[in-house]
């Protein structure tokens, strides 16, 4: 049985036959495409653990096949094929969604372990949440839309729907600044300083109409960041007010 199915999208044909070989080599499925328009159509009618995607190629590039994949198959770990000097696409890329990328020319070895560490990760992240029904509000995360007790509907900014999906996906638990910023904004937050999250928070709470005194859906757990108000929250807030 193969470690996992693997979909290579690559133009070049020398490359993308020496990442089929390596990858069937080390005990995968794997399937390739020579270009996005292709790659897109084969991701989204088959069943795939994981994507490598070049970004320059014919017919559709990496990045615009990764922004179409991701609308049709939004949970499945991307790593981009980039050369040196695309360093603007790679960012461009992370910010779209993808997990990692790996620079030409690179060795079976490092192709190979970067895969396994996606894949490590990807089984390790919550599954997706449609909605959120929480103090008489309900959340539609398709629509990035929120009704409120009194029945109004607000629309939810990408990023504010992104934070409290993430809050969703992961109830019961603080999340702490940095890891929305890796997660939701796909930047690295080591030596920002940034009230990027708590500004987004901050807005949240005003279309919720949650009061950040008495809040009923969006509460803030001292040194270790926010989480979703649940009786976990409650009692973690007990316990760190027994502390204080």
């Amino acid at each position: 049985m193969p470690l996992a199915s693997v979909l290579v999208v690559e133009d070049d044909g020398a490359i993308r036959r020496g990442l089929v070989d390596a990858l069937r080599f080390a005990g995968y499925a794997v399937t390739d495409a020579p270009d996005g328009e292709q790659g897109l159509a084969t991701a989204t009618t088959q069943e795939f653990d994981i994507v490598l995607l070049d970004i320059l190629m014919p017919r559709m590039d990496g990045l615009t096949m990764l922004a179409k994949l991701r609308e049709a198959k939004p949970s499945i770990p991307v790593i981009f094929l980039t050369a040196r000097g695309e360093e603007q696409d790679r960012v461009k890329g992370l910010r779209l969604g993808a997990d990692d990328y790996v620079v030409k020319p690179f060795s079976a070895t490092e192709l190979i372990a970067r895969v396994e560490a996606v894949l490590r990760r990807s089984a390790e992240r919550p599954s997706s949440v449609a909605s959120l029904t929480i103090a008489g509000r309900v959340i539609d995360f398709r629509r990035r839309e929120a009704t409120l007790p009194d029945g109004s509907r607000v629309q939810l900014a990408q990023k504010e729907a992104e934070v409290l999906e993430y809050l969703a996906q992961n109830a019961g638990r603080a999340i702490s600044r940095d890891e929305l910023l890796q997660r939701v904004w796909k930047l690295d937050p080591r030596g920002m300083q940034t009230r990027t999250v708590d500004m987004a928070v901050a807005r949240l709470r005003e279309q919720l109409v949650d009061d950040p005194n008495e809040p009923k859906v969006i509460v803030t757990v001292r040194a270790k960041g926010y989480m979703l108000a649940t009786p976990e929250a409650d009692r973690l807030l007990k316990d760190e007010a027994g502390t204080a």
